[in-house]
C-alpha cells in the first residue's frame, strides 16, 4: 500500500464538528504514525480502518453510507499526539462488547502506517450504556449481604497459588475468616487440578466458611474461580450456588467478553469477581494497546461486581492518577447500571492500610495474600493484624500507637513497616 494512499479520503478529517453525545461513541487515541507518514494521514487511517473505509477507492461505498456511517476525526493534535473520533451509533451492535472493539479496537493496530496507537478512553452514549445488563448486585448488593456499611471490606487469596489440596485451602480460609477477613479467594490460576480439585474445594471451603460466620457472627464470601471453557464455567458457577456459595471469579480477559456476558446473562444468583489476570499485556503499554480505564468500562458493561483495579502502593505497576480514575469511575453513577466494588491487591500487607484508606476512601475491598500468609506467626495472625490495622486507621489511631496494646499489628510493624511494599 502506498504512504500516500489514506490521504484520498479527506472526509474523515470533520474540524469544528461537535458531536452529539447521545448519537456517537467518542474515542480517545494516542496514535505515532510510522516513518515518513504524515500525522493527519495516519489518523485518517485510523478512522477509515475503524468505521466503513479500507485502504484505497471501493465502487460500493456511496455518498449516502458516507454520509450516514463514517467515522469523524473532530480533534486531531499532532503536538499532544492525541486525536478523538466520533463513530455513528448505527455502526454498534447493542449489547455487543465483541463487536464495539473489533471496530474500535480491532484490525486498526495492524495497518502498517502506525508505529503506535492507544484507546485512552471512550465515552458511550447513555442509550448504548443501558443496552447492556451490567452488575446484577454492585456495591450495593455486596454490602447487604455482608451487612458491612461503612468499611472497605478486607480481602485475602490464599497461597500458596498452586499447590495446596482441598483440605488445606479450606482450612486457610478458616482460618482467615476466623481472623477478621470478609472474603477470601482462590487465585487466577487455580482452577481443577489433580492436587485440588473444584469441586471438593468448593464444598470444604464453604463449609469452613460457615463454621467461621457461625463463630464471628460475621457474612463471608468465598471467591471461587471458576474460570474454564464456557459450558463448565456455567457448571461451575450452579455448583457453587447449589452448595451454598455467594461469589464466582472469572478471569475476565483470558476467558473473553462473550463468555463473560453469557455467564452475566445467566442470572445465576453469584456475584461476579473479576480478576483481570493478563490485561498487562494491552494495558501496560502507555503508547500502545488500550488503557485499563477502556476495560474497566467494558467490565462494567458486561457485569462484573467486582473487579480488581490498582493499588497504586504495592507490587503491581500502576501510576495514582490512572488508578484512582477507574477507582472513581466504577464508583460513579453511569446510565442505569449499578456501580462496581473496586479491589486494591497485589503485594499488600496490613501496614499499608492507612495508605490505602487515605487514597480510596472506604468504599473498596482490600486484599491481601502474602502480607497475611506472610505474617511471621501464620495466617490466623496476619489476618488479625490486618483487622487492627483497619480498625486502628478508621479510629485515626497511627499503627505504631495502637501497635502497643496489639501483638499481631506489632509484630507485621517490625516484619515489614508501614511504608514497605513487597
Amino acid at each position: 500500500m502506498l504512504k500516500s494512499e489514506y490521504l484520498k479520503f479527506e472526509g474523515y478529517l470533520c474540524p469544528g464538528f461537535q458531536p452529539n453525545l447521545d448519537k456517537f461513541i467518542i474515542c480517545t487515541f494516542y496514535l505515532e504514525p510510522s516513518n515518513e507518514i504524515k500525522f493527519k494521514e495516519a489518523a485518517i487511517g485510523v478512522a477509515a480502518e475503524s468505521s466503513i473505509g479500507t485502504w484505497t477507492e471501493i465502487k460500493t461505498l456511496t455518498l449516502k453510507i458516507r454520509k450516514r456511517l463514517a467515522a469523524k476525526i473532530f480533534y486531531l493534535n499532532p503536538k499532544s499526539k492525541i486525536i478523538k473520533i466520533a463513530y455513528p451509533i448505527e455502526l454498534f451492535e447493542p449489547g455487543n462488547i465483541s463487536q464495539f472493539l473489533s471496530n474500535c479496537a480491532g484490525n486498526i493496530f495492524s495497518v502498517k502506517i502506525i508505529k503506535n496507537l492507544r484507546l485512552i478512553d471512550v465515552d458511550f452514549p447513555k442509550k448504548y450504556i443501558n443496552s447492556f445488563l451490567g452488575p446484577a448486585y454492585g456495591i450495593n448488593g455486596i454490602r447487604k449481604l455482608t451487612r458491612i456499611k461503612n468499611r472497605p471490606l478486607i480481602g485475602s487469596i490464599v497461597k500458596p497459588k498452586l499447590g495446596l489440596s482441598s483440605e488445606e485451602h479450606a482450612r486457610c480460609a478458616y482460618e482467615c475468616f476466623l481472623g477478621g477477613i470478609d472474603l477470601v479467594k482462590d487465585d487466577e490460576n487455580l482452577s481443577d487440578q489433580t492436587f485440588n480439585r473444584f469441586a471438593e474445594r468448593v464444598i470444604k471451603t464453604l463449609k469452613m466458611a460457615k463454621i467461621a460466620e457461625k463463630k464471628t457472627g460475621e457474612k463471608k464470601i468465598c471467591v471461587l474461580n471458576i474460570t474454564a471453557p464456557f459450558n463448565e464455567m456455567v457448571q461451575r458457577a450452579k455448583f457453587i450456588k447449589k452448595h451454598g456459595g455467594n461469589c464466582m471469579m472469572v478471569d475476565v480477559v483470558t476467558t473473553g467478553f462473550s463468555a463473560l456476558q453469557g455467564l452475566r446473562k445467566l442470572n445465576l444468583g453469584l456475584f461476579i469477581y473479576a480478576h483481570r489476570a493478563m490485561h498487562s499485556a494491552f494495558t501496560r503499554n502507555e503508547k500502545h494497546g488500550i488503557s485499563f480505564l477502556v476495560l474497566a468500562k467494558l467490565l462494567r458493561l458486561a457485569g462484573v461486581d467486582l473487579l480488581h483495579a490498582g493499588t497504586i502502593v504495592g507490587k503491581m505497576e500502576g501510576e495514582r492518577e490512572p488508578v484512582l480514575e477507574v477507582f472513581k469511575f466504577l464508583r460513579s453513577p453511569w446510565g442505569n447500571l449499578k456501580s462496581v466494588l473496586p479491589a486494591a491487591s497485589g503485594g499488600l500487607h496490613p501496614g499499608l492500610i492507612p495508605e490505602l484508606v487515605k487514597s480510596f476512601g472506604v468504599n473498596f475491598s482490600m486484599n491481601f495474600g502474602g502480607g497475611i500468609h506472610g505474617h511471621p506467626q501464620g495466617t490466623l495472625t496476619g489476618a488479625i493484624a490486618a483487622r487492627q490495622a483497619l480498625e486502628a486507621t478508621l479510629k485515626n489511631i497511627p499503627l505504631k500507637n495502637y501497635a502497643r496494646n496489639h501483638l499481631e499489628l506489632k509484630v507485621v510493624l517490625e516484619h515489614w513497616g508501614s511504608n514497605k511494599f513487597i
